[in-house]
């Protein structure tokens, strides 16, 4: 990939859902690019389409019309048995209610993005220690889900959506469930690593 080709490029992109014949266009034409290092924002009402195009960026969901590219490769054209692929190696999803496995403890849910991936066991771990403890959670490694804040745990979500060296970090409203103090921490921690590339 050329340095100043950018890392996304969504090209009209649009998305209509069918609400019994009554076609609901919740994606109409949307065009822009993101560069490697830069932290964008998506902000609008509910039911405006953030999340939808989230989706379709994230290969959950398909355009009606136009192209999603990463790393300079059409990613909407790609056969369903290959998503999968893409989104372990190409993105990484940080959720509003952060999807963390309930047994397992903060390693291990961060472990696991990895183990999907055929990280190696040695690596994997190293890997998790490393992201958990960047994110301020070396000593809540061995916690489980119930026993962490919601800071703590969305922390861990990130730390898991970095896990494999995503291009790209999709995050849905990543500071949905926390108070004011660790929202800012929380988008100061996405920016900080957006710079970092």
């Amino acid at each position: 990939m050329n340095s100043n080709e950018a890392i996304l490029r969504i090209r009209n992109l649009s998305k209509t859902y069918m609400q019994g014949k009554i076609p609901v266009h919740a994606l109409n034409d949307v065009s822009f690019d993101v560069h490697k290092g830069e932290f964008l924002s998506i902000v609008g009402v509910s039911g405006s389409g953030k999340s939808t195009l989230l989706s379709l960026i994230g290969l959950l969901d398909t355009p009606t019309t136009g192209s999603v590219f990463i790393d300079g490769v059409e990613i909407t054209k790609v056969k369903e048995r290959e998503a999968p692929k893409i989104r372990r190696e190409k993105l990484g999803f940080v959720f509003q209610h952060f999807n963390l496995i309930p047994t397992l403890n903060a390693l291990e849910n961060v472990d696991i993005a990895m183990r999907f991936a055929r990280v190696p066991k040695g690596k994997r771990k190293e890997r998790a220690v490393e992201l958990l403890t960047m994110m301020g959670l070396g000593d809540r490694m061995k916690h489980k889900p119930s026993e962490l804040s919601g800071g703590e745990q969305q922390r861990v979500s990130i730390a898991r959506a970095l896990a494999n060296h995503p291009a790209i970090i999709l995050a849905d409203e990543p500071t949905g469930e926390v108070d004011t103090k660790t929202r800012e921490v929380i988008v100061n921690l996405l920016r900080e690593l957006s710079e970092k590339g």
